[in-house]
């Protein structure tokens, strides 16, 4: 990955992104608590994201840009903002929190998500989940590169009876073609991929851990 995805912008002025684009509003948050929020952060390293649970993934995707495209969710994911963390995923109980070491994971490029979750818990990280995806995306829209997108499988759908769905959800960038329509081309996409398939151009986002305060 390129270093200058290592290289986030400040806290403070991810927050103020954030306020720009309207993002807390749509969480029922005033501008002053993000930026309070911010402040308390100091001058931590990381990505600044409004937890998953407050603003739903389907407000999120229109925000996300590339190359002048609004983003968009794929016609047969409707039931995006039923996608939560799994069980397994230490998500802070707070309206905002920072998420460390953020990487697109492009290591992991062709793996399946099956291979991929014990690879990364075993490197003693986290999968991100999607809202994380997307909130790193509006924040360094290159973090989206045509040939070198990112799963978030940290958030999947639990069925009625208890098991996952097979989809594990991703970001990349469309081509324009099948449903996802010519005025889409080079737009940014939220889709999904099924667990056990590989894909030369999507790595698996992780993160080194999740804080507050």
């Amino acid at each position: 990955m390129s270093a200058e995805l290592h290289t986030l912008p400040s806290i403070a002025d991810q927050a103020e992104r954030l306020i720009e684009l309207g993002v807390h509003e749509l969480g029922g948050f005033r501008p002053a608590e993000l930026r309070s929020a911010a402040a308390q952060a100091g001058a931590r390293a990381g990505l600044l994201v409004i937890h998953p649970g407050k603003v739903p993934a389907s407000a999120l995707a229109p925000l996300l840009r590339h190359q002048g495209k609004s983003g968009f969710v794929v016609v047969d994911m409707p039931d995006i903002d039923q996608f939560s963390p799994v069980e397994s995923m230490k998500v802070p109980d707070e309206p905002f929190y920072v998420v460390e070491g953020v990487d697109r994971g492009d290591h992991m490029a062709n793996w399946s998500p099956h291979e991929a979750l014990p690879a990364i818990v075993d490197a003693g990280r986290t999968p991100l989940l999607l809202a994380e995806g997307m909130h790193w995306v509006l924040q360094q829209p290159a973090a989206l590169e045509r040939g070198r997108c990112f799963m978030t499988i940290g958030s999947r759908l639990r069925k009625a009876n208890g098991a996952l769905d097979a989809r594990t959800p991703a970001l990349w960038i469309s081509n324009g073609t099948g449903r996802d329509g010519r005025d889409n081309r080079n737009a940014p996409k939220v889709g999904w991929c099924w667990e056990g398939n590989r894909h030369t151009w999507l790595g698996f986002a992780s993160a080194s851990g999740r804080t507050v305060d």
